[in-house]
């Protein structure tokens, strides 16, 4: 069956969840990348949106402008989700989100915030930005224009947007860290045998 989140998205909604889990997102899902990140911890600026219970995305969208001076939503596609990391332990206590979907994983200090406030990490899948703007129902907001197309904080509504991957838990479990130590371990005896059979070429 299909796991659906709704904004906003309560505590008891993410124990469940595991990593490797696919979830989908009905609600508001906010883009918010690095400049947002380094205003609100580095800057001192409050976010002029409410993502308490809330989920972001850490993309840079491209933007249509209509003739009625509303916006619509041509792609949207996730931004490598490790250049938010060194803000993003703060943010999360800060700020009290929920969900965070982005490209790729993340590191230890987002694992102990999303322990500690009982949030997730997902992964969006990479290349599809286009499909992932079908998503999005309607822009029902933007703020802080002043960033630039990619960095402006632009708050969809959406329904059912996904495949999102868990990649990191509640539990502390980090799906990136462990599936890198597997992979180390694999890595040795392949390396060896590939080797051995390529020892003829000097």
């Amino acid at each position: 069956m299909k796991k659906i989140l709704t904004v906003p998205i309560k505590d008891e909604d993410l124990e469940s969840l595991n990593v490797g889990d696919i979830v989908y997102l009905t609600g508001i899902l906010t883009t918010c990348r690095d400049v947002a990140h380094r205003r609100l911890i580095e800057h001192k600026r409050e976010l002029p949106v409410d993502v308490r219970g809330g989920a972001i995305f850490h993309a840079g969208p491209i933007v249509r402008a209509l003739p009625d001076g509303e916006f619509e939503m041509v792609s949207i596609g996730p931004t490598t989700s490790m250049r938010m990391e060194k803000f993003e332990k703060e943010f999360i206590a800060q700020t009290g989100v929920k969900l965070i979907v982005g490209k790729g994983g993340m590191g230890p200090d987002t694992v102990e915030a999303c322990q500690e406030h009982k949030a997730v990490h997902a992964v969006f899948p990479g290349g599809c930005a286009v499909l992932a703007a079908t998503m999005v129902e309607e822009i029902v907001e933007s703020h802080w224009h002043d960033l630039g197309m990619p960095e402006t904080l632009w708050v969809n509504k959406v329904k059912e947007f996904g495949p999102l991957i868990i990649s990191i838990d509640t539990k502390g479990n980090n799906i990136f860290t462990t599936n890198k130590k597997a992979f180390n371990e694999r890595k040795g005896p392949i390396l060896e045998r590939i080797k051995k059979e390529l020892s003829f070429i000097k």
